[in-house]
């Protein structure tokens, strides 16, 4: 399986080279089935992921990804892949470095499985094919093509001096300042504070010690504040877009195994995330931190 996890994303990575610059075009197909808008670079990927698995997937898997619903590569599959192709389609779009390719494995023995529920996890940069891998017989996460040692988790416990990434799309900024600007003014002097558009990069930042935390707490407000849905939607182009388990599957067991601390926004865990659930009501917040006290220093000083 862990062969079949770099090679599916390897093959994404290579289809998106040899597209060379067409991809670039930022053009908006359509949405997914969750809402988020899709651009020319996600059907390639998504092509190339096909593919590969067709070729070369030894028994029936279950496949749900970003841009499409459930599809099986064969008769009465026993292991569910949640992909998302590329996690930070945006930076990607851009020809920046902030995307990733999430691949996740979960036992398909029940008929809801969750991030709980999940066996292997690989995270691939599409900028360098750097990637991090937990699963069977592995113990804690393994690592390629980093120029220093992973995990490497920073010793960060201050506000003030955190490295930290947060969330806009689909996140009404009038709310989002009204719960952290002072947390931003805080840190973006004497710590730093990026917006990444990629869960999946902002989190596997944190294992690698470049960051010290990632927000994402649209999700609580909307939970705390249903009144606020219409501004939800109306950001959303209509539909609620917070956090879908495929965006973040692979990147919360990859953190939990490196010891970062990661919860949603009521700092309950996330293994509860059903994986093939992409409704409002399964859609997630998260807060990770380096450690436990700049964990829960977030938690209690964000205006809720």
């Amino acid at each position: 399986m862990k062969d079949l996890l770099i090679g599916a994303a390897e093959a994404i990575r290579d289809s998106l080279r040899a597209a060379g610059p067409a991809p670039l075009t930022r053009r908006v197909l359509g949405v997914s089935p969750g809402g988020d808008a899709q651009f020319d670079i996600d059907a390639v990927a998504e092509a190339a992921l096909w593919k590969h698995l067709s070729a070369h997937a030894g028994v029936p898997l279950a496949v749900q990804t970003e841009d499409n619903h459930r599809r099986d590569t064969g008769d009465d599959p026993r292991h569910l892949l949640v992909v998302d192709p590329i996690d930070g389609t945006r930076p990607a779009s851009a020809g920046l470095e902030m995307a990733m390719v999430s691949l996740a494995v979960a036992p398909l023995d029940q008929p809801d499985p969750t991030i709980g529920d999940v066996t292997h996890a690989l995270l691939m940069e599409l900028a360098t094919g750097a990637w991090m891998y937990t699963g069977p017989g592995t113990e804690g996460v393994e690592a390629d093509g980093f120029p220093a040692p992973v995990p490497s988790l920073s010793a960060t416990v201050s506000p003030r001096h955190m490295f930290w990434s947060l969330e806009f799309n689909g996140h009404p900024m009038r709310l989002m300042t009204d719960a952290y600007a002072h947390l931003v003014d805080a840190s973006a002097n004497t710590g730093g504070v990026f917006v990444f558009n990629s869960a999946c990069y902002s989190i596997s930042r944190i294992v690698t010690g470049q960051l010290d935390a990632y927000v994402d707490i649209g999700n609580r407000i909307l939970r705390d504040r249903p009144g606020t849905e219409p501004e939800f939607r109306r950001v959303g182009g209509g539909d609620v877009l917070h956090l879908f388990p495929y965006d973040i599957a692979a990147a919360v067991v990859l953190a939990q195994k490196a010891g970062v601390v990661i919860t949603d926004a009521y700092g309950q865990g996330l293994e509860g995330t059903a994986l093939l659930d992409l409704s409002p009501l399964n859609q997630r917040s998260c807060v990770a931190a380096s450690t436990a006290e700049l964990h829960a220093h977030l938690l209690d000083t964000i205006r809720w």
